[in-house]
């Protein structure tokens, strides 16, 4: 798979998009969004470890924009657990190339630091 001239290689895409505080019904609740690029970024760095470049290469973006995405992730994360909103997870308005977890953008097979998905054992 060639790796394209525009867009954001996601490896993952989550499971559910909607989370909200236990008890509460959904209409009474504030909502915030997290795009999935900013979640990517969150899963690569925060949850896998990579460090921040490697997680740039990763997505096919750069540095600072890693940056820019975790500041802003982690940022609607908190305030919205603070004060107990829920959290839709959605595509922004960037371009995303979703790819199998496996697999990397730069040929070869994509590996984690702790033998999550696609490690061989």
């Amino acid at each position: 798979m060639g790796r394209p001239h525009r867009g954001r290689w996601i490896g993952h895409q989550p499971d559910s998009t909607f989370f909200k505080p236990a008890g509460v019904p959904a209409r009474e609740l504030k909502t915030t969004t997290i795009e999935l690029d900013e979640l990517e970024a969150m899963r690569l760095v925060d949850g896998e470890e990579l460090k921040q470049t490697e997680a740039a290469e990763q997505m096919g973006i750069s540095q600072s924009t890693i940056a820019r995405l975790l500041s802003n992730g982690r940022k609607k994360t908190a305030l919205a657990l603070a004060h107990g909103e829920a959290l839709k997870l959605q595509q922004g308005d960037a371009p995303i190339n979703f790819r199998n977890i496996t697999e990397s953008p730069f040929g070869g097979e994509r590996r984690g630091r702790h033998g999550r998905r696609g490690e061989q054992n």
